[in-house]
């Protein structure tokens, strides 16, 4: 069983690290024998998509020699994608920031849009590939948002994301509010924190 861990937070004692950790040390203890892959996505060189490497995914897609410098994108995307292609399970911990994901997080979802690799082309639209992976998202955010709130474009944007690959078994884990009630903000966070170690226990 592979694990992919993918962490898009980089700052420093961020309640999103600390429901990464939570998790995290959970899950390895429980699956000693899991084959576990880390992704700081702030650690990686993160290229945005533009016209050069939408280019590239063509024809590579379409086994159309590369230029060296084509080959340097396509090396980057490739990795990324059989990277999240070869984990059975797949952990996301990223925060709301101003309303949505952080960038670099939105370029690695850019990286998985493959298609015959991810979805598909059909007469009745697009299908996902990847209907048995299973994926938890680990989410903190300072205010308290409805589940339905159009405003909040970081949980549901990462499903939105997810379900065009045909994945649908997504289990959530969200830290709210501990900005907006500060009186209550440790009591908020330990909650999530103890939220995350059950759920890791039976990811």
């Amino acid at each position: 069983m592979e694990t992919l861990f993918v962490k898009a937070n980089d700052r420093e004692n961020s309640v999103t690290g600390l429901l990464y950790e939570a998790f995290i040390s959970t899950y390895k203890a429980l699956n000693p024998n899991d084959s576990i892959v880390e992704l700081d996505l702030f650690q990686e060189h993160m290229p945005y998509l533009n016209a050069l490497m939408i280019e590239v995914n063509y024809k590579a897609a379409q086994g159309i020699p590369l230029s060296i410098s084509e080959e340097e994108v396509n090396h980057i995307v490739k990795r990324h994608l059989n990277q999240f292609l070869a984990a059975d399970k797949i952990v996301f911990a990223f925060p709301l920031w101003n309303l949505t994901v952080p960038a670099v997080l939105h370029t690695y979802l850019d990286y998985l849009h493959h298609p015959r690799k991810t979805f598909t082309y059909t007469e009745e639209g697009l299908v996902g590939l990847l209907p048995n992976k299973k994926v938890a998202l680990l989410n903190a955010r300072g205010g308290v948002y409805a589940e339905d709130d159009r405003s909040e474009m970081a949980v549901s944007f990462v499903k939105n994301h997810l379900n065009v690959f045909g994945i649908t078994d997504i289990t959530t884990v969200i830290i709210e509010g501990h900005n907006q009630f500060p009186d209550r903000s440790e009591t908020i966070i330990q909650k999530g924190l103890q939220k995350a170690k059950q759920v890791a226990k039976t990811f």
